[in-house]
């Protein structure tokens, strides 16, 4: 009888534990969080709306454009089309962080916060290469996250989204972290979280939090084949965002190192030609002539293990890493070479300035480009020296239809704003925001192996 008695005791010993568990709460967490959440509305222009397969589309300029326009009014005008997004607010005086593709090629910028207040935002700036932007909305005594340390999470806890997936406000979701450091297809600067918490369009630019209510990555990507969540949503670090965001905030654009070398995994096979004992690092498989990589010391068939102190775990690492040093910085880079470690070391160079658009207020260099409606880029040193110019800004996408009607095409050079040369996006930004609304400015435009002066209507708005 003692035994039997003995036996059940023990079995109530070991089932109790596991019928107490209990599915975490989350009300507490969305009750203080949830009002530093946002919906943001992007109202993207039509792209060319007069533009038909085989229909003449020419420039305002040009001599048949009033024939064109007055005889084909039954073209197709074109919509605008509203981007839904989701955002949150970092200060109390209203900066917002979100997705640079929910904002980066927006004409107009709608924010409601949880309270139903709307504010029109403009942009400080857009880093497409992490895919962050920074906009602000003129208000105060707002609610506000607080950034949480990703370095500190861990595979298997809890996180929450909060977003406006599909246009639903204030949408709650819940899952764990699937893993830390993902890699994906064209993406090198970005170690993402994974999660399962169901993403699903509208949530990009929404927060990531963990059980303490810290943000600890914006919702970004979703991996699907029907358009909805799968189970595989993917978010940035906050404290890459947030550098980000300082950088943007600063100076309206973002600075990242390069050191000048294309590299390649290294797989066991080649692990083992090259005598090292496990597979791991990036090997070099070229350098530029006259770069960072090239001045330390850095050949081909190096397998970079170490950058700055860094663990390079494998070729993915690198560009991350690089891209996080401060430009003109005096690094150590630890190589295998020919059997053996090498420490050398280099001053990190800088990388070119990405395209992108900066629709206001950023140091100055946002709200004139959005007044020609383009995205531009500064060349690299090679490309100017190659076209034999001192300066100019090359045309990557045209975005407005007065870009479109004054012929501006991608791939043009602006050389110069009237008899002004172009040195630097910061110039140009800088003249473009002393014109007045709608004044015609004559722009010189390179195109193949001719220049020649564009007439451009500045926006009335």
């Amino acid at each position: 009888m003692l035994k039997k008695l003995f036996a059940i005791a023990l079995a109530c010993l070991v089932i109790q534990p596991a019928s107490a568990r209990e599915l975490p709460d989350f009300t507490d967490l969305v009750e203080k969080q949830g009002a530093a959440v946002v919906n943001i509305s992007a109202t993207q222009a039509p792209r060319n709306p007069q533009a038909l397969p085989g229909v003449p589309n020419p420039p305002r300029n040009d001599p048949f454009y009033d024939f064109f326009n007055r005889f084909a009014p039954q073209m197709p005008r074109g919509r605008e089309s509203p981007s839904l997004g989701s955002g949150f607010i970092i200060s109390e005086d209203g900066y917002i962080l979100t997705n640079a593709h929910v904002v980066g090629t927006a004409e107009g910028i709608s924010v409601r916060l949880a309270d139903k207040r709307e504010f029109k935002a403009r942009v400080i700036g857009v880093d497409k290469r992490t895919d962050v932007a920074l906009i602000k909305i003129d208000a105060s005594g707002l609610p506000k996250v607080v950034p949480g340390d990703p370095g500190l999470l861990k595979v298997g806890e809890w996180v929450l989204a909060i977003g406006s997936p599909f246009g639903f406000d204030s949408s709650v979701t819940a899952g764990i972290v699937s893993a830390k450091g993902r890699s994906l297809p064209q993406e090198n600067y970005v170690p993402f979280i994974q999660t399962d918490a169901a993403i699903n369009p509208g949530n990009s630019g929404g927060p990531l939090f963990n059980m303490k209510g810290e943000v600890i990555g914006i919702n970004s990507q979703i991996y699907t084949r029907n358009g909805g969540s799968m189970g595989l949503g993917f978010a940035i670090p906050i404290d890459v965002a947030m550098d980000v965001a300082n950088q943007l905030r600063a100076t309206g654009k973002v600075t990242r190192g390069r050191i000048g070398v294309t590299i390649q995994e290294v797989t066991r096979d080649l692990a083992e030609s090259f005598g090292l004992s496990k597979a791991g690092g990036a090997l070099v498989s070229s350098v530029e002539k006259g770069g960072a990589a090239d001045k330390a010391g850095i050949q081909v068939s190096d397998v970079i293990l170490k950058f700055d102190g860094k663990t390079v775990g494998g070729s993915s690492d690198l560009p991350r890493i690089v891209a996080a040093t401060r430009p003109g910085s005096k690094v150590a880079v630890q190589v295998w070479r020919k059997g053996e470690s090498k420490e050398l070391h280099l001053t990190v160079g800088e990388m070119p300035s990405e395209s992108y658009q900066a629709l206001g207020g950023g140091a100055g260099a946002g709200e004139s480009v959005a007044r020609l409606g383009l995205v531009v880029s500064e060349l690299t040193t090679e490309q100017k020296n190659e076209l034999q110019i001192k300066g100019g800004l090359l045309v990557e996408e045209v975005k407005s239809n007065a870009a479109a009607r004054a012929d501006l095409r991608r791939g043009d050079i602006i050389l110069a704003i009237g008899n002004v040369e172009v040195v630097s996006l910061e110039q140009f930004n800088e003249i473009l925001k002393q014109m007045p609304k709608g004044r015609s400015i004559a722009l010189l435009v390179r195109r193949d192996e001719s220049a020649y002066y564009l007439a451009f209507k500045l926006d009335e708005k």
